[in-house]
């Protein structure tokens, strides 16, 4: 009887899972973006388009998809969204160097999946080309220089390596830029010079021209305001005592 007893048990129990349907889970579910199952980094160089798929395993039911590009959505047409979804970077730029893209599920934005893009390219310099300085000014020559991955930057002066002088030259360098400051520049400072960029993509250079004026004589303020006030009272002085001859004038 005991064992008759749990038979039926048994059998009560699978009857009221069948009656009683569950709602699906996604805890068997798994997305995939370029058969990658898990976050990645895509190196990439500048280019006409690439395109990123996302993939739906492990799922028996129409499944949404959403991609984002940082934190902002992307919008996808419908014919886009279930099961799989595909989007298309065109072109690929520098500025897309260093963006996440994620892959998520619609009713569970949990199961998602990312990747970082590594766009290499190589040196891009920009910068102010002439500069106009007086003599014993101080003057910081900027080359903006864009490079993935980040590249090495040397100055030279009149096509010559520059030969750097201790409190009189500093270089300073991140990776998007690299700076020449020159203290109390003087005539000798006159020149070209060019910022040379080298990476294993390729070589840039950026010249820039520094035009050394001849110093400005500078006026004292004090003294030219006190000789404004002479001046000024010189005049009044000169009227009050005067003042005579104009009344009988008038």
């Amino acid at each position: 009887p005991g064992e008759v007893s749990r038979a039926a048990f048994v059998g009560r129990v699978w009857l009221r899972m069948l009656k009683c349907p569950c709602p699906p889970s996604s805890a068997a579910l798994e997305l995939s973006v370029n058969n990658h199952a898990a976050d990645f980094t895509l190196s990439t160089g500048l280019s006409p388009a690439i395109s990123l798929s996302c993939l739906v395993h492990n799922s028996s039911q129409a499944e949404e998809l959403l991609w984002y590009r940082g934190d902002g959505q992307v919008d996808l047409k419908d014919g886009n969204k279930v099961n799989i979804s595909n989007i298309c970077i065109s072109p690929v730029n520098e500025s897309d160097n260093g963006v996440t893209f994620t892959c998520r599920l619609a009713r569970d934005k949990s199961v998602q999946v990312s990747v970082i893009l590594d766009v290499q390219f190589p040196p891009q310099l920009s910068g102010e080309e002439t500069l106009h300085v007086e003599e014993e000014k101080d003057v910081t020559l900027t080359c903006n220089s864009k490079s993935n991955p980040q590249a090495q930057s040397t100055w030279l002066k009149d096509n010559q390596s520059l030969t750097l002088q201790q409190s009189h030259h500093e270089l300073y360098q991140t990776s998007e830029v690299c700076q020449l400051s020159i203290r109390k520049v003087q005539k000798s400072d006159n020149g070209t010079y060019t910022c040379m960029v080298e990476s294993r993509l390729g070589n840039g250079t950026r010249d820039f021209h520094l035009i050394v004026e001849d110093k400005k004589p500078v006026f004292p303020k004090e003294a030219v305001i006190a000789a404004v006030v002479v001046v000024t009272i010189t005049v009044l002085f000169g009227i009050v005592a005067r003042k005579d001859k104009f009344f009988k004038v008038w």
